[in-house]
């Protein structure tokens, strides 16, 4: 029986705006971008790994992670601050063939390997499903702009862990296929599945405050270890 081919795509820049040289900055003795590359080289249901970037550091460094690891130069039309992550996924595909792609980010570096291997059996075994993405779970109180209560009735204060629960897109990684990503531009289908990670492993870096926390984060994990 023909294996199935997963390839995991991780895109990275190398200017950042909110946090300077986030992807390649130290983060507990190692770049940031050596942590999600070592989570992935774990997983043995990953074929390959392709980077997307601009990075003459990240070029010269990720690839000594694994022999899994590839990059993918990133053109100049695709290195702007506002260009879509659905735009350099489109690339991506046009260049490595794959059944399946999982992308994620090197911003999720508290993501453990054994999270994505579960996401792609999930995903394997739900053929309904054109997709995959991950979310947190969150039941708190939530309102709109214009302060009207959204998932629960004010007058009547419920207890937060009985209400509905809502879900966040957390970024931390998403499946699917070449046809749908060319079909729709989008790396959500119209039938996606939602994956829920935990609080702890969702944490995405995206300002200083962030980096620092799941510094902190990361280095009581390896205490424990």
């Amino acid at each position: 029986m023909k294996k199935t081919k997963i390839v995991a795509l991780v895109p990275m820049r190398h200017h950042s705006e909110r946090v300077k040289h986030k992807n390649y900055r130290s983060f507990n003795g190692r770049p940031l971008f050596y942590w999600i590359l070592k989570t992935l080289s774990k997983c043995l249901s990953i074929d390959s790994i392709y980077i997307n970037t601009d990075s003459p550091v990240i070029k010269e460094k990720a690839p000594k992670i694994s022999r899994r690891i590839h990059v993918i130069d990133r053109p100049e039309n695709l290195r702007g601050d506002t260009v879509p992550m659905n735009d350099i996924l489109l690339y991506d595909v046009q260049h490595v063939q794959a059944d399946y792609y999982l992308q994620t980010h090197s911003t999720n570096p508290l993501l453990k390997s054994g999270t994505v291997e579960r996401a792609i059996r999930l995903f394997l075994k739900s053929p309904r499903h054109d997709s995959l993405f991950a979310v947190t779970r969150f039941q708190t109180r939530l309102w709109d702009q214009d302060a009207k209560a959204m998932n629960h009735n004010p007058k009547r204060l419920e207890r937060t862990q009985d209400l509905p629960p809502v879900y966040e897109e957390n970024s931390n990684l998403y499946m699917f296929t070449k046809e749908n990503l060319e079909k729709y531009k989008n790396r959500i289908g119209r039938k996606p599945l939602m994956f829920e990670v935990n609080k702890y492993e969702a944490l995405d870096i995206d300002e200083e405050v962030d980096f620092q926390a799941a510094e902190v984060l990361m280095k009581a994990r390896r205490k424990r270890l």
